[in-house]
């Protein structure tokens, strides 16, 4: 079992998410020192979006780079090394303030994307490969607990003397003695399929075989389906503009909330490491699949209506956190680590990878996108309804109500 020191990958602790008035201000007041004016609302908008989607990124580069650090130094030395990036974008973010320039922020941001790239996808190939077969999921599931927890200790005071994966000793490195552990039943049995998966196992899988090979191609598109399924389901951004979201409905202290939808994160990670061994991968991912669906429904009825009702404001904070447990119980933590459970040893890496990049370049692509096409689409409601007022006769068009998820 490895704890690891890693962003999570919703960040939903995360002080960019949190502290979103604070960070505004900062780039409002670095702007107008330099050009002794306000930041025009566009240009703050954008900003914005590019300082929330640069580490995903990052993240989307750094997955690029799995199978080569993992096959090249081995799963436990990779880890240990990318944690040189995490220290890195730390820095660089610490001393933005100092330096008064959010391009070192942004910078900083980028540089622990490719931290959160490569080790989101060496953790659970690590794990998968040192775990015992009939705990790999809840191992892997733990493993987003530790994510979604911030838990630093582990990284460097466990991690150095935890042993390397047997299968990337035994089949990567042909080293059978390092690769053999121990003496018992349950190791010499462990042992003994994976020197069967080793003698039918190919010597190396290229990338173009990995997409090509008729034996990969259903796990692909179940890979593929389940990850564009959880970038699709809302999450994303429900956790990075759930502040704005809450301070929309009425809340004075919407950072409390935040907080508490990082509570039920941690929370339902915890359950899921329970479930997940029990109830299987397809029934949680169903249920989670469901749950995430009927919760969008009532967020979009909720925020349709909220302006008539009020009240419903406090509805709407329990929807949002089912929908964060809904997420954590299922498709969460499964999306990660189900690509190393369903490849062979040598296409693994490149599964992990593969696995990476769908889910960073979902961020990515929603994080830095969303608040641009928010404002496009309301002001495409906005004309759609003067015009259909207009021809109606009424003097005054009513606009309440037509915005979905006004973040």
């Amino acid at each position: 079992m490895v704890i690891d020191a890693t962003e999570f990958e919703a960040a939903s602790l995360s002080p960019l998410f949190l502290w979103v008035k604070i960070i505004e201000q900062f780039f409002n007041v670095t702007w107008r020192a330099r050009h002794n004016t306000s930041m025009p609302d566009h240009s703050l908008t954008f900003l914005w979006s590019l300082s929330v989607s640069i580490k995903d990124f990052g993240a989307l580069l750094g997955s690029l780079g799995v199978k080569g650090l993992a096959d090249s130094f081995g799963r436990r030395n990779s880890i240990l090394i990318v944690n040189a990036l995490s220290m890195l974008g730390a820095c660089l973010m610490f001393v933005s303030k100092v330096s008064e320039s959010f391009e070192v922020l942004i910078i900083g941001r980028l540089i622990f994307g490719l931290f959160c790239g490569l080790v989101m996808s060496l953790n659970p190939l690590y794990i998968q490969e040192v775990s015992p077969t009939e705990l790999r999921g809840a191992f892997a599931t733990l493993n987003q607990v530790s994510f979604a927890s911030g838990i630093l200790l582990g990284m460097y005071l466990v991690l150095p003397f935890c042993p390397e994966s047997p299968r990337y000793l035994l089949i990567n490195r042909g080293k059978e003695e390092q690769a053999e552990t121990g003496n018992s039943d349950k190791v010499l049995n462990e042992l003994k399929q994976i020197k069967e998966e080793a003698a039918r196992t190919q010597s190396g899988v290229t990338i173009r075989q990995f997409l090509m090979k008729q034996s990969y191609r259903q796990p692909i598109i179940l890979v593929l389906i389940i990850n564009l399924g959880s970038q699709l389901s809302g999450f994303n951004a429900i956790i990075n503009y759930s502040t704005k979201m809450f301070y929309k409905s009425g809340f004075q202290e919407a950072k409390y909330l935040t907080l508490g939808v990082g509570a039920v994160n941690v929370t339902f990670t915890v359950v899921a490491f329970f479930l997940v061994e029990r109830a299987g991968r397809r029934k949680l991912l169903l249920t989670g699949f469901l749950s995430l669906a009927l919760c969008n429904l009532l967020m979009t009825i909720i925020d349709s209506i909220l302006h008539i009702v009020p009240d419903l404001r406090s509805l709407q904070v329990l929807v949002v956190f089912f929908l964060i447990s809904a997420y954590e119980v299922g498709p969460g933590p499964i999306s990660w680590f189900i690509g190393a459970e369903l490849f062979d040893q040598q296409s693994r890496p490149i599964a992990m990878a593969f696995t990476s990049m769908l889910n960073w370049g979902g961020k990515f692509l929603l994080a830095l996108l969303y608040p641009s096409l928010l404002v496009l689409f309301l002001s495409a409601l906005t004309t759609l309804s003067i015009v259909i007022h207009l021809q109606e006769g009424w003097l005054t068009p009513v606009l309440a109500g037509l915005s979905v998820y006004r973040f």
